[in-house]
């Protein structure tokens, strides 16, 4: 969903300025260069024949470099995925490529230029069509190793237990039919009616705001689940003392 900033008085679209940090005037186009900065504040400015310098050519094809087993890729470098169609001749090989995929249980790992920008990807059988999904870079990832992660010291056996009870308990088939956008639906519904009452927002749109809290207890959250799908003997007796934290 796309908005725009309007003028309140007579909704008038506004636009924005393109305006200069150290003396907050505005700059005309043909003043603006492009600069990467290296250092905090200090640029090199680039030109357009720079860019050109180092432009891809935009193609229609995927070029695949090797075939790699689906379960080695970790899923955090998948990004976003495109269905391949192929074009009146290749109807042959689009078939003999995603039959061999699904057999071997490999993927293709390609590189693609899209809109001049070069993508990592995979292309991958998805029942009888071929999808593009694009990935990152390694180097555009962040490495666990960086992040504060804890260990499992701090998790009991009984903890442990009653997690993997709330589990098994909701576990289901995926049907990614049953979820959809709350917030899109919610919001699509109220614009609505906002045109058909001329503008007006109905009251019953506007609920009291609720006060998150900011620490949770996850223990406790745990117990409480399991308490309301059937099974609360169960988390009596592996709960834990440590109740939730509300908001000051």
């Amino acid at each position: 969903m796309n908005f725009r900033l309007l003028r309140k008085s007579d909704l008038s679209p506004i636009n924005y300025k393109r305006v200069a940090e150290v003396d907050g005037k505005e700059v005309p186009w043909e003043e603006i260069v492009k600069g990467y900065e290296y250092e905090k504040g200090k640029f090199v400015v680039l030109k357009e024949e720079d860019f050109r310098r180092a432009d891809i050519e935009a193609t229609q094809s995927v070029d695949i470099i090797e075939f790699v087993k689906l379960e080695e890729i970790d899923p955090i470098f998948f990004d976003k995925p495109y269905y391949l169609e192929p074009d009146k001749k290749g109807n042959k090989a689009y078939v003999l490529l995603r039959e061999a995929l699904k057999r071997t249980g490999q993927v293709g790992i390609a590189k693609v230029v899209i809109k001049t920008r070069q993508h990592l990807a995979a292309v991958k059988p998805e029942k009888n069509a071929l999808v593009l999904e694009l990935m990152h870079f390694a180097d555009g990832l962040i490495k666990p190793d960086a992040l504060q992660i804890p260990d499992g010291s701090e998790v009991s056996s009984q903890e442990l237990k009653m997690a993997v009870e709330l589990i098994e308990r909701m576990e289901s088939k995926w049907d990614a039919s049953k979820y959809s956008d709350d917030y899109q639906n919610a919001l699509l519904n109220l614009i609505e009616k906002k045109v058909k009452s001329g503008g007006e927002t109905p009251a019953e749109t506007a609920p009291a705001k609720k006060k998150a809290p900011k620490v949770i207890d996850l223990v406790a959250v745990l117990q409480e689940s399991l308490e309301k799908t059937g099974h609360g003997k169960s988390a009596e007796r592996a709960g834990s003392s440590r109740k939730m934290k509300k908001a000051a």
